[in-house]
């Protein structure tokens, strides 16, 4: 295993540098070494470390989504209410609908075999949109027309409808049938994780106050460890009730990090999130390289 992260880390960030130097994309690289070093090319790393590269990609798209709610400033995001809503699901459908039109001629497949196509190429990562939204929005780029929290919300929303378009076609292919309940667990999914969220922030944050009241002050470096566990919990509740309830809990970690910022002093939750910034640097370059997985 620790050959295995060698090779993660100084290949990969190696190829990302090289990549940047002929102004190209980091991720670029970074997926290119994933897919080379996998077990379908060159086969360099260890079995046990693949078995957990789903969850590694999970911590690091949690601590991307903390950064992100730290990030949005929630009036701007009501100005573009209704446009956030479209991103969130009128650009996939259009992609699944071009791949139900073209798919049957260019790769010879079904039309449900192109839908369930169209459902997984139409996903937005959150683990690509996100930071760079996040930059933009830091550099006040396009932050007078909201265009970053406008796309930074559709691309949180953009994962629910397509996990439910995708689960449904899947199902349709195998021989089952569709379900009205199916479509409505994405509105209800969205919901209930923004609530669970909410209900999490001010639990997390009222901990926070009550600590500093009895003066128990807290560092921020324990903050973010307490912030990640909690986002840990409402990822694994969200696992828990997927067969009896749908809750996001991709949604759930954005809700929590916005009320904290919210309800924090603004010094401290700039210094969070400064502090997020720096672990999403870190962990989302190496992390990326598990990027064939995906595919």
């Amino acid at each position: 295993m620790l050959l295995s992260l060698a090779i993660i880390f100084l290949v990969g960030l190696s190829a990302a540098e090289i990549f940047q130097k002929i102004k190209l994309p980091r991720i670029i690289g970074m997926l290119a070494v994933g897919i080379l070093t996998g077990p379908f090319v060159l086969d360099w790393l260890d079995s046990s470390i693949l078995g957990i590269s789903s969850e590694l990609r999970q911590i690091a798209l949690i601590i991307i989504l903390i950064k992100a709610g730290l990030s949005l400033n929630l009036s701007d995001l009501k100005k573009v209410g209704r446009p956030a809503i479209m991103m969130s699901f009128v650009p996939a459908c259009f992609e699944i609908i071009g791949y139900l039109c073209f798919a049957p001629g260019f790769l010879g497949v079904s039309r449900m075999e192109s839908a369930v196509l169209g459902a997984v190429l139409s996903a937005v990562s959150p683990a690509v949109v996100v930071p760079r939204m996040v930059k933009l929005i830091e550099e006040k780029t396009g932050t007078e027309k909201s265009i970053p929290q406008m796309i930074l919300a559709g691309a949180s929303c953009d994962d629910i409808f397509v996990i439910v378009l995708f689960s449904t076609f899947v199902t349709i292919a195998q021989g089952g049938s569709a379900h009205i309940i199916d479509f409505l667990n994405i509105p209800i999914s969205i919901v209930l994780g923004i609530l669970l969220g909410i209900l999490t922030g001010f639990t997390v944050h009222f901990f926070f106050e009550k600590s500093y009241q009895r003066n128990q002050k807290i560092r921020n470096s324990t903050k973010v460890i307490v912030m990640l566990a909690m986002s840990f919990l409402l990822m694994s509740i969200e696992t828990v009730l997927n067969e009896h309830l749908a809750v996001s809990g991709f949604l759930a970690v954005v809700a929590m990090a916005c009320v904290i910022k919210i309800k924090s002093v603004k010094n401290v939750s700039e210094r969070l999130s400064q502090k997020f910034g720096k672990l999403v640097d870190r962990s989302r370059n190496p992390v990326v390289c598990f990027g064939w997985r995906c595919c």
